[in-house]
């Protein structure tokens, strides 16, 4: 008699069990007909009980229903889990680690399934970036990564990962990490320099100017006669103030490309910098004649002779003679008056820039004595910055 009812109990035991891991059965068919509402509650109530909780087949059938939330177009199913393929990874790597005979490997391989789940993760990466959440993207780049490296992905590794990565990684500003997936781009060979400066820059985001300038120095002898990398070393040494290295390039460009006009506009605002304004203003006019459509430009220049012209103010209040002190200040407003076209320029081109627009203010302010013609334009433009400043 006893015997009968341990036989007894353990049918009762074997039933459960049997009961609970039909829901998981259950789960994978409503995933199959589109019912994922049905499928949760089901994985809901399998992960719930003892004796499936811990069954292999109850994660590999959540990766599925994950993957189908991230595919499905239903927001009430969207909602099922926020980062619904993220999940999914989870769920098939620990689906593989409870089934110890390696059917569930098996089943991934033969089912192409991680080869579905990192068209997944790309496809979230790449609208994840395009909606600047680059630290998403990044998450997203690095599991597909896993995936293809992995004896479970049954395809070719796509390279252009590693570049998705690193480009994520540095708008992410996690610097080191993108450094490590360009180099592994740039190992390969892919998209030839481009890895290489997107090295440099990330070297610049770390702020680390020896090992950015390493990179630049090194790609002529791995890409020779790419013009591109002296304007990159350019950039480099303006951002380092080293002017003399700066000079020294820029004049090896212009023999090179006598009409970019980004040459002379980045060494005219170098000059200005140095306060070296007539310098400044002869490289600034060569870049408004090659190129007269860029705000920048036009505004740099009108920088540069206010500028100049300011410091001419400031000494001729150091003069004592009332003629000569006379003479200075025409002088300075003359210069001052040559800010002029290239403000009102600058201006045109970008109409609601405060900085250009109270530039603008200053020179009518200050011309207007001599040209009451400009009192009208003076009003309007202060009318206009107090609006702006408002907003």
């Amino acid at each position: 008699m006893k015997k009968y009812f341990l036989l007894l109990a353990a049918v009762i035991i074997s039933s459960g069990a049997i009961a609970q891991k039909g829901k998981v059965t259950s789960a994978l068919s409503f995933i199959d007909q589109g019912a994922l509402d049905k499928a949760k509650e089901a994985l809901d109530q399998a992960f719930a009980n003892e004796k499936s909780k811990n069954w292999f087949n109850t994660y590999f059938a959540k990766g599925k229903l994950c993957q189908a939330v991230y595919e499905a177009d239903n927001p009430k199913f969207n909602s099922f889990y926020t980062d619904p393929l993220a999940e999914a990874y989870a769920s098939y790597e620990k689906a593989m680690e409870l089934d110890t005979k390696g059917g569930t490997k098996k089943r991934i391989i033969a089912n192409m399934i991680y080869n579905s789940l990192a068209l997944n993760l790309y496809s979230q990466g790449s609208k994840q970036f395009e909606a600047k959440n680059f630290e998403g993207a990044l998450n997203s780049f690095e599991t597909q990564i896993k995936i293809t490296e992995s004896d479970k992905y049954a395809g070719i590794i796509d390279t252009g990962m590693y570049y998705n990565a690193g480009l994520a990684a540095y708008n992410s500003s996690k610097f080191n990490e993108a450094i490590q997936y360009f180099t592994k781009c740039a190992e390969m060979q892919y998209q030839g320099i481009n890895p290489h400066y997107q090295i440099y820059e990330s070297y610049m985001g770390l702020g680390d100017t020896v090992k950015a300038e390493a990179v630049l120095l090194d790609l002529p002898n791995k890409f020779p006669g790419d013009k591109n990398i002296t304007l990159q070393l350019i950039d480099l040494y303006l951002k380092s103030s080293r002017y003399d290295e700066a000079l020294k390039y820029i004049k090896v460009a212009k023999e090179i490309d006598p009409e970019n006009y980004s040459l002379y506009f980045a060494t005219g605002i170098m000059f200005l910098n140095q306060n070296k304004f007539d310098d400044a203003i002869s490289e600034l006019i060569r870049a408004v004649e090659l190129k007269s459509d860029i705000y920048d430009i036009q505004y740099g220049l009108g920088v540069a002779y206010i500028n100049k012209a300011a410091d001419m103010f400031v000494k001729a209040n150091e003069i004592m003679d009332v003629k000569a002190y006379s003479d200075a200040i025409d002088k300075a407003n003359a210069v001052y008056a040559k800010a002029l076209p290239y403000m009102e320029k600058a201006v045109e081109l970008k109409p609601d820039d405060i900085y250009a627009l109270k530039s603008l203010q200053e020179l009518y302010y200050r011309l207007r004595q001599k040209d009451p013609s400009l009192n009208a334009k003076y009003e309007a433009v202060r009318a206009k910055v107090g609006t702006l400043e408002q907003k």
